[in-house]
């Protein structure tokens, strides 16, 4: 029975101790407390607003695997931004595997309104394909300006180059119900010759913000939102830290 009591004693002596605080609970703080926690360090997340209510769901929803870090790496010879899109391929890949209810593949357009965009961008995204390897989710292609408008009809048939916005957006309504543009009208702008087309990754900003809270309380985080960090304090006496949290103390948190 002692034992027991003596053990009992131990586990409300750390009720209220973590070794690891993390404030703020966007998708970088919910991932970091999931680290954290996983990696057997007691942790506890504080939001001060909800999970996904700021820049977390606010994002371009895009998992991109780091297209234009190669084009910056070619033309600045820069390896840093080579080993980028590296990275940026690899954490595309684990997502889409980790997460397929949250993200999915997207094809995507480069439009292109002059000839010579056409081998420019053809070029630049074979060399994407031979770097993404087996990394690559399709390999890009030249669709017709046909093709294009047929899957993407928002795509603009016309790049207009007059300065009135009034005579632009007129000439941007007739070439929406007009059928593709087959000849060149240089007072108005330049007809679409085509575009490359190349797959990347979307996902749900928000519900994998969620996702990544909701985990990390599942692996036995203390996860709290709506729940702001007023101030930090030390107990000078024996050198612990206080964390305060509104009206919640949190006492022997770990510096971060």
């Amino acid at each position: 029975d002692d034992e027991n009591t003596t053990k009992d004693d131990d586990d409300d002596d750390d009720d209220g101790r973590f070794d690891v605080l993390v404030i703020g609970g966007g998708a970088t703080g919910s991932g970091v407390a999931l680290d954290a926690q996983t990696r057997g360090l007691n942790t506890i997340v504080v939001e001060r607003e909800d999970f996904g209510s700021g820049t977390s769901s606010k994002s371009t929803k895009l998992v991109h695997g780091g297209v234009r870090y190669l084009e910056k790496a070619v033309f600045n010879l820069d390896y840093g931004q080579l080993k980028l899109v590296f990275e940026a391929l690899k954490e595309r890949k684990v997502l889409l595997h980790n997460a397929p209810h949250l993200s999915h593949v997207l094809m995507i357009a480069t439009p292109c309104y002059e000839w010579y965009e056409v081998p420019y961008y053809w070029a630049g995204m074979k060399a994407y394909d031979i770097v993404a390897g087996m990394s690559a989710l399709t390999f890009s292609s030249f669709a017709t300006s046909s093709r294009t408008i047929m899957e993407f009809p928002t795509v603009a048939k016309r790049k207009v180059l007059i300065d009135d916005e009034e005579e632009a957006r007129k000439i941007r309504e007739r070439d929406d119900v007009d059928e593709i543009l087959s000849t060149e009208e240089p007072t108005m702008g330049k007809s679409l010759k085509g575009s490359i087309l190349y797959s990347d990754g979307q996902f749900d900003d928000a519900r994998l913000n969620v996702a990544l809270a909701v985990t990390a309380a599942h692996a036995g985080a203390v996860v709290l939102n709506h729940c702001s960090v007023v101030d930090l304090l030390r107990d000078e006496k024996n050198g612990e830290k206080i964390y305060c949290c509104q009206n919640q103390r949190f006492e022997n948190l770990e510096e971060q």
